[in-house]
């Protein structure tokens, strides 16, 4: 990027045109999401009508954040800053392809996860605030994606942070308090090294809008930013349960309710992975170029490992947790190998995960309930009792493997190819092996599970409700349509790769006065 490229006008800071209807678009999810969460406090008495109110919220919100997706790829970013005072005097939400996408993978989970929740949370865990913190997660998260401002991003962090912990814990017992120890530490950790990589990036650039930073990083590269990447990649590693700080994932997402379990192990994660790329791809480029070796080798060792720890699993809960690792392995293997191919390939990668791994939660939690338990050693005879179902998993199993015609295929695909010529040829390999170790783990779970008939008397065969079935089918669908058909992704995640490799377009939106040379 030439010096100088980016001209902005301090004159034209006051932003004096009326905001179009459009730009609304940028705040309206995570408004409604606030809003509605609020509601639900006010009438917390009322529980009969919480699934009714939020179910309804989040369907507005899918519509909302397809609408979002739809404008950003026409016109390019949105922007809508406070008070209408450009940056570095206003706090921006922007939202382009990227966030978007994002935005909109984590509302269709969050939907699914608010309908299933009609048959898993009892009225005893709505009457302690279920989806009041359900709806405070979603926001939370829509707001990491959509925030224009780094400061805020940390700020969306803990919101989503304080509300998980709540869902984390929502029972009490002491299994759930166990985890949720173990997770509140870790994540705290990486929250307080984040805030400290935000202090530093304001002493140096003065300014905490991240299209601002960018454009000061490239025309200044001379600037000791190599302090402040380090920091960063440390604290999105760390939400991302990477390797070598991962432990917390597989010992605590496994402890709360089904539908909890399935919210988490979709949405909290890609969290991380999405900071990863705004701030270390678009914002700080050079700095991940120089940390790209060590964020390869954290992705080797995060996939290699998880694909033999989930082997070793006797617990499908915990399985799954290990299941969840590799694909954040996956998606630094992308970050690192860098390019369009790998970049789109981590980015395919995450949101594939963002709507399987909701799936591949909900699914396990109930084969659990079906079987009577979650431990191997125990459990059998799903597939005789509830064909339907078993086939179904079978898909989930086959698409978090990586196999085609599953969506999980084309990620990997562009992933190994992508390590092959750029030379990586060891994170292509660590692809295809913790890929082999995900099909061993998820093929011995339904081989056990699933597959051999059940020990001892059988227990009465339990009606699955249409509330738990729906969201199944529904991800499913999602998950063999972009298999089959995998064009649209394909070309969304290119051109949202695109936008934030050469992003003058993110910046004049949020720099209308500017122009780029």
């Amino acid at each position: 990027m030439a010096a100088s490229a980016y001209q902005i006008d301090p004159s034209a800071a006051l932003t004096m045109a009326p905001t179009s209807l459009t730009d609304w678009l940028v705040i309206l999810p995570v408004a409604t999401c606030i809003a509605v969460g609020a509601l639900l406090m006010m009438i917390r008495k009322h529980t009969v009508l919480h699934p009714v109110i939020a179910i309804a919220a989040l369907a507005f919100l899918v519509v909302i954040d397809s609408l979002l997706l739809y404008t950003v790829w026409k016109n390019g970013p949105l922007t809508m800053v406070a008070g209408r005072w450009l940056p570095p005097f206003g706090i921006a939400f922007t939202a382009d392809i990227l966030s978007a996408l994002f935005a909109l993978a984590a509302a269709i989970a969050g939907l699914a996860g608010a309908v299933f929740a009609l048959g898993d949370i009892d009225n005893s865990g709505r009457r302690y605030g279920f989806y009041p913190f359900l709806l405070l997660l979603i926001a939370g998260v829509s707001g990491a994606f959509l925030t224009g401002d780094i400061f805020n991003l940390y700020v969306w962090f803990e919101v989503l942070l304080i509300s998980s912990f709540g869902l984390l814990i929502l029972g009490s017992t002491h299994e759930q308090l166990d985890g949720a120890m173990k997770y509140a530490v870790l994540n705290l950790i990486g929250t307080t090294l984040f805030l400290i990589a935000v202090a530093y990036i304001y002493a140096v650039f003065g300014t905490l809008n991240m299209a601002d930073i960018a454009i000061r990083a490239r025309e200044t590269p001379t600037l000791p930013t190599a302090t402040i990447g380090a920091l960063f990649v440390l604290a999105f590693c760390m939400k991302a349960a990477a390797f070598p700080v991962n432990f917390w994932l597989p010992a605590s997402y496994h402890t709360p309710r089904t539908v909890v379990s399935a919210l988490f192990g979709g949405l909290l994660t890609k969290v991380g992975v999405y900071a990863l790329l705004r701030v270390m791809v678009m914002i700080l480029p050079a700095d991940l170029a120089a940390l790209s070796s060590v964020v390869g080798l954290a992705a080797f060792l995060t996939m290699v490992l998880a694909g033999l720890g989930a082997i070793a699993q006797h617990d499908i809960r915990r399985a799954v947790g290990y299941i969840v690792i590799v694909g954040i392995g996956n998606c630094l293997a992308g970050v690192a190998i860098g390019g369009m191919d790998g970049l789109q390939g981590a980015l395919f990668y995450a949101l594939h995960s963002m709507i399987l791994m909701t799936l591949l939660y909900l699914i396990t939690g109930l084969a659990g309930r079906l079987a009577g338990g979650f431990s191997l050693n125990q459990i059998g005879g799903i597939y005789k009792r509830y064909p339907v179902f078993a086939g179904l998993s079978l898909g989930a199993f086959f698409a978090a493997a990586g196999l085609p015609p599953f969506s999980g295929f084309w990620p990997k695909a562009i992933l190994v190819r992508a390590g092959v010529e750029t030379g990586s040829w060891w994170l292509a390999a660590g692809i295809l092996f913790a890929g082999f170790c995900s099909t061993i783990a998820l093929g011995r779970i339904f081989l056990l599970a699933y597959w051999r008939p059940a020990e001892g008397e059988v227990s009465e065969t339990l009606r699955i409700p249409f509330s738990e079935w729906l969201p199944i089918i529904g991800l499913s669908a999602i998950v063999v349509v972009f298999g089959l058909y995998p064009e649209p992704v394909l070309n969304l995640t290119a051109k949202a790769i695109g936008g934030i490799l050469s992003p003058e377009g993110y910046f004049l939106s949020v720099f209308p006065g500017g122009s780029v040379q």
